[in-house]
């Protein structure tokens, strides 16, 4: 599997990463499903603090145990969770960063992350004091590198000018082009973009026909209008899941294309679609059907 470098940091990461938020809360499943990942090449894990209170991450590095060397490991921070209490709040405090990265690696069962990302922001936070504690925990080594998990241009804009963050994680697929407009941004900050959402809540696989007909709208698209624009890529690409993964991988600010999976079969599936041919043409073609947006919210 092809890999590239997150922003200019030195850290190669492979075109397919593991979003392991859907992962089961079984260990030997999740050994099972990062087993595949790994021979076929995938490197990059990417999960989070708030992701099942914690267990995925718990999950995540027993499961690693022994292979640490082998992989590039991302996490985040900022969604609090206070004991006795449902829910979470968020904290972007450098109080909170620094104490919550201790109970990650302890979780993960390493000594160091090497991308950590604040899941979320606000423009309300203050940003000086949040980047502060990623660059004293870069410092520190406890994190080689970090980055920003956020759909909010502002915050995202504000956090790459003053920081030398190398990420930002955003939801982006050929159903939701909102990011295009901020690309060139971020690729003038010297930073990469990691894709989640990548196929579109499985709407631009195999069973997305099946899917559509459950979901109320999607982004900017009604319900008629998915269901319309699904059916159209269906019907127009002779392999919609490949071709949604070729996609995102156009884009050269794009590091790596997070997939989730649940099970090995549905990674393998996404395996064998990143490793089929793209015409061009079909690319072209399936661009022209979708529509380009820009984030109405979160804008000053």
């Amino acid at each position: 599997m092809n890999k590239r470098e997150i922003g200019k940091s030195g850290i190669f990461v492979s075109e397919l990463g593991l979003g392991c938020m859907s992962f089961p809360d079984d260990l030997e499943e999740v050994k099972n499903i990062i087993d595949v990942a790994l021979e076929a090449g995938i490197n990059f894990f990417d999960t989070a603090d708030l992701y099942a209170a914690g267990r995925n991450e718990s999950l995540v590095g027993e499961a690693l145990k022994g292979r640490r060397d082998q992989v590039i490991l991302a996490t985040k921070v900022g969604n609090r969770r206070s004991p006795g209490e449902d829910g979470w709040r968020w904290d972007a405090s450098k109080a909170y960063i620094m104490e919550a990265v201790k109970d990650s690696i302890k979780r993960l069962g390493t000594d160091y992350i090497d991308l950590y990302q604040l899941h979320g922001g606000t423009m309300e936070d203050d940003a000086t004091e949040t980047i502060e504690a990623f660059e004293a925990l870069k410092k520190e080594g406890v994190i080689r590198q970090y980055g920003i998990s956020s759909i909010r241009p502002n915050v995202i804009e504000r956090f790459l000018t003053n920081s030398s963050a190398i990420s930002v994680m955003m939801q982006y697929s050929l159903l939701d082009r909102r990011p295009e407009e901020w690309f060139p941004m971020i690729n003038e900050a010297g930073a990469s973009v990691i894709t989640r959402g990548t196929l579109a809540k499985g709407l631009l696989t195999d069973d997305g026909l099946t899917r559509v007909k459950k979901m109320d709208g999607f982004v900017v698209y009604d319900s008629e209008d998915l269901k319309k624009t699904v059916g159209e890529l269906h019907e127009t690409v002779n392999d919609l899941h490949a071709l949604a993964l070729a996609f995102n991988l156009k884009q050269d600010v794009v590091a790596s294309a997070l997939i989730g999976a649940s099970s090995k079969e549905q990674l393998l599936d996404s395996i064998v679609a990143y490793e089929k041919e793209i015409d061009q043409s079909e690319l072209t073609t399936a661009s022209q059907l979708t529509k380009e947006h820009q984030y109405e919210e979160h804008r000053i």
